[in-house]
């Protein structure tokens, strides 16, 4: 199955692999880490007027969501921008998009989604616990109602670009276990900031912590205690996003070594005329082709909100995230020493490979929630 189903589609994957070529190659992310920043604000701006976040924005606000292709659309983006490891806001700020365009009032849209597809401020999800289930439940954040609107106390961890973020949309759990999801400022009273130290080194992550933080009735986001439906779109659709990248991830750095073992001779001729080599590489090409499939069956099915969308998103993250990391790891064993060193891109790509599988449920979960998905 193709990701690219569309002539459209066809055009948006070659103008995003030209821009990031041109303007935010993998170069350009080693430029960021080495000055120390999350990501280059230009570069984003200028991802943001190709339409990246407006995929989710209505028109009314600013967007194009009711023309373009979603989930589908965005899955093309973010292949692209794991073929870079680029290390800007892509999946936080759709998430957060998705999340107020589906369930906000007029007001918070109004407030938020048209500076969002702007650049003008950012949002981010905020809802993983500490655990490897993190991603897949709402998490350790929880929620009491008080005389002029909510309290929230808790913690939670993996927020994607917290210390650049404007807003976030926090899932909570009350005493009964019902779900409610909020959309607070950065700077609420009893919020704070604990950045973290990733693997990745393209990727800004940080717990946040909620110390009786008081939000008023307005900054709920759809139905107090019934926001479990809105909770499992918003996972969906990150599931799909994250997938596609870990696909563009691995696919770059295939696409690579296959180049470095027909130019590395030992013994007299390349070393990928081995058949040891041929077969390996042989069964990393099959596996990323299936793991494609299944991100491009599961960015289908959530553009859609088809029946299976839940047990597709699985699939695509458990894919991708399993042999994403077993294909880089042993195309770092066939470069040799040169793929140890510092110098080379390829541990770049690993430990946003790393950072994948384990962000948004660890591949053991999903195969568990997919258990329990063909259970029920």
């Amino acid at each position: 199955m193709d990701v690219v189903v569309t002539e459209d589609q066809r055009m948006l994957q070659d103008s995003t692999r030209r821009f990031l070529e041109n303007r935010a190659s993998i170069d350009a992310t080693r430029r960021c880490i080495e000055d120390g920043l999350s990501f280059a604000q230009e570069t984003w701006r200028e991802g943001l007027e190709l339409g990246w976040v407006a995929l989710f924005v209505p028109e009314a606000f600013g967007g194009i969501a009711e023309y373009a292709g979603g989930a589908i659309d965005a899955s093309i983006i973010a292949e692209e921008l794991g073929r870079v490891v680029y290390p800007g806001p892509f999946l936080p700020a759709c998430i957060a998009a998705f999340a107020i365009a589906d369930a906000g009032s007029t007001e918070q849209q109004s407030l938020v989604l048209p500076a969002l597809a702007r650049g003008d401020i950012l949002a981010s999800p905020c809802f993983a616990g500490h655990s490897a289930r993190s991603g897949t439940e709402p998490g350790t954040v929880r929620v009491s109602r008080s005389r002029n609107g909510y309290v929230l106390d808790g913690s939670a961890s993996s927020v994607q670009h917290a210390e650049q973020a404007d807003y976030f949309v926090v899932t909570t759990m009350d005493e009964k276990g019902g779900v409610s999801q909020f959309l607070v400022p950065f700077d609420a009273k009893g919020l704070t900031t604990n950045p973290l130290d990733p693997i990745d080194l393209g990727r800004s992550l940080a717990e946040l912590h909620f110390h009786s933080v008081a939000v008023p009735e307005e900054a709920l986001l759809g139905e107090y205690g019934n926001a479990a439906g809105q909770f499992e779109r918003q996972l969906q659709l990150a599931l799909v996003l994250h997938s596609a990248e870990s696909v563009g991830v691995t696919d770059r750095v295939l696409e690579f070594t296959l180049e470095y073992v027909k130019q590395r001779y030992a013994f007299g001729r390349p070393i990928g005329s081995f058949q040891a080599l041929k077969h390996r590489l042989a069964d990393h090409a099959m596996q990323l082709e299936g793991a494609r499939a299944a991100v491009a069956h599961a960015a289908q099915s959530v553009h859609h909100a088809a029946a299976d969308a839940a047990a597709a998103t699985s699939v695509a993250k458990a894919q991708s995230g399993k042999y994403g990391t077993e294909i880089i790891r042993d195309c770092l064993q066939m470069h040799g020493g040169i793929g140890m060193t510092w110098e080379h891109d390829i541990h770049l790509y690993l430990r946003r490979a790393v950072s994948n599988e384990a962000l948004w449920g660890a591949v053991p979960v999903h195969y568990e929630r997919l258990c329990r998905l063909a259970r029920a």
